[in-house]
């Protein structure tokens, strides 16, 4: 554990933590918060009384963020992929050649 980790304190839940991070405080503590916002959500539904079972269903529900974004991101990549091979074969033949890095595989330029 490196020196220059900064000691950031937050709560999440009942619970204060003391967390070590190389981030900058405010990203630790607006991890924390959404955290601890996820899991006050579950709390709030009424269904889960029992804390570590609310704190997995947060977990989950933050997980499912993050799937659904990586697929919205995997998208977004795959349309830029298919718009630069599509700007690409617009280009004069002597420009295509510089942008073959951008083109799908299996493209003809």
């Amino acid at each position: 554990m490196s020196a220059d980790r900064a000691l950031v304190k937050v709560r999440i839940g009942s619970e204060e933590y003391a967390l070590r991070s190389d981030r900058p405080e405010e990203y630790t503590r607006a991890v924390a918060e959404h955290v601890d916002r996820a899991l006050r959500e579950i709390l709030a539904s009424g269904a889960i009384v029992e804390s570590h079972k609310a704190a997995v269903l947060a977990a989950l529900a933050i997980a499912d963020e993050l799937f659904q974004e990586r697929r919205v991101h995997a998208d977004m990549a795959e349309r830029l992929a298919l718009l630069s091979a599509e700007l690409a074969r617009l280009l004069p033949p002597a420009k295509r050649r510089s942008t073959a890095a951008f083109a799908t595989p299996g493209d003809d330029t």
